[in-house]
């Protein structure tokens, strides 16, 4: 086997000079960072210390020149020629080092016969398998085998690089990633948030201050949210506002609020409209709030009697209907919930959803309702979790546009208007967590 040792700034600029030196069959053994250069081990350079090796092909050994056997001498002294031992010897093809003397002359040669023609042997088959039939492997399956190799080596160098990347961050750096990690912030938008960060002029001397990291990190993120907050509020630019969501995210009480507020702080005459009828009292949850703020409530069972309820609503400033928490899963019913929502007036559709659901849960909750044309969204349940990034997330990755955030059960007052500054603060945090 052969080992050699190689020091350079990274492990992929070692490749080519393993693979110079050693061949494609070379394999790293290990790496390890070192420092170079510098006086009594300071002011040293880091390096990358690779240790290769590749296997050595023992080189075969000539076989032995044969010697002729030796003869007896009653053989040599019978000898049908008629010559002597000497003479005999002389006859005999002389060899120079173990290789055969210059052949004698053609009249010395019997002539031999010109060889019979081999049969010729019947082509095999085509196979559909990728196996020959000497049983190796074919070709494209070889090239597959290789493909492998170099997406794994691929693979492998590109942890290695954010392995060492990570290593290079300052603790500061290093700790707002993990938060946002554990936020379940998407690594899109990590890795984009830190690309932006090292555009910033001063970023060495920013990331070695906490607060003013986690400051500039907020300031990116509150722009990326800010333009969500431009459109001005739903109540005043549609009359009908339907609410869709799957079940228990606080569909009918978000409902409430939104009532409240319209009737109590504006001033503005409200009628509700309920088709969740396959909920156990979700209709009495719904009129009890209607009886206290004074306002009608329409209770539906089909699209006929949606229309007839909104007939009956004309007179009304505003309008909110809650509708069934349907399994997001069925294509079905979620038509059911979409052939509820075909009004005549302008309209409006927000989806709602609970921030103490898993980002993966909530995602797929809100595609089969984005793919029916909803872009606003209502985010309940704050005061029930400590991880925000999913809110982030589908913002940016679907263009759901946050319209408010609910954090109680008090109507109205744990209702507010989206604001990116607030919930950048609250993504980010202040550096008590970590």
């Amino acid at each position: 086997m052969k080992v050699k040792r190689y020091v350079v700034a990274s492990v992929p600029e070692a490749l080519p000079l393993i693979r110079g030196d050693l061949g494609s069959d070379a394999v790293i053994l290990s790496t390890k960072e070192i420092k170079t250069g510098g006086v009594l081990g300071l002011f040293g350079k880091r390096r990358m210390e690779v240790i290769a090796a590749a296997e050595t092909k023992p080189v075969p050994k000539p076989a032995p020149a044969r010697q002729p056997a030796a003869r007896p001498a009653a053989a040599l002294a019978a000898s049908p020629s008629g010559l002597g031992m000497a003479e005999e010897a002389q006859a005999e093809p002389a060899t120079t080092l173990g290789r055969p003397a210059e052949p004698p002359a053609e009249s010395w040669r019997r002539p031999e016969p010109p060889p019979e023609p081999l049969p010729e042997a019947p082509s095999p088959p085509p196979r559909r398998d990728r196996m020959p039939t000497d049983g190796r492997p074919s070709a494209d399956a070889l090239q597959d085998e290789l493909l492998q190799e170099v997406r794994g080596l691929k693979t492998w160098i590109r942890q290695l690089g954010l392995q060492q990347e990570a290593d290079g961050r300052s603790e500061p750096l290093r700790q707002l990633m993990e938060r946002l990690e554990r936020q379940e912030v998407a690594a899109e938008w990590r890795d984009r948030l830190l690309e932006e960060l090292r555009t910033e002029p001063d970023f060495e001397s920013l990331s070695l201050q906490p607060e003013a990291l986690r400051e500039a990190a907020r300031a990116v993120i509150e722009r990326w949210l800010s333009p969500f907050e431009v459109g001005g509020d739903i109540l005043d630019q549609a009359r009908t506002i339907h609410f869709v969501g799957p079940t228990g995210v606080g569909k009918t009480t978000t409902i409430a609020k939104l009532a409240a507020c319209e009737t109590l702080q504006r001033q503005r005459s409200v009628g509700l409209i309920t088709a969740d009828t396959y909920r156990i009292a979700a209709v009495d949850q719904l009129r009890t709030y209607a009886d206290i703020l004074g306002v009608p409530l329409e209770v539906v069972f089909s699209p006929a009697e949606a229309a007839r309820a909104f007939q009956q609503l004309a007179d009304k400033d505003i309008v909110l209907m809650d509708t069934a928490g349907r399994n997001y899963r069925s294509e079905l019913q979620i038509n059911e919930v979409s052939s509820m929502l075909r009004t005549g007036s302008a309209s409006e559709t927000c989806l709602v959803l609970s921030l103490t659901a898993r980002t993966a849960d909530m995602e797929s909750v809100a595609l089969p309702f984005i793919e029916h044309g909803v872009t606003k969204a209502i985010f309940t349940k704050l005061d029930e979790t400590r991880v925000y990034g999913a809110l982030l997330n589908l913002s940016l990755s679907h263009r759901l546009q946050p319209l408010y955030i609910a954090s109680g059960q008090t109507v109205p007052d744990d209702l507010e208007r989206f604001s990116s500054r607030r919930y950048a603060a609250l993504l980010i945090g202040d550096g008590a967590d970590v």
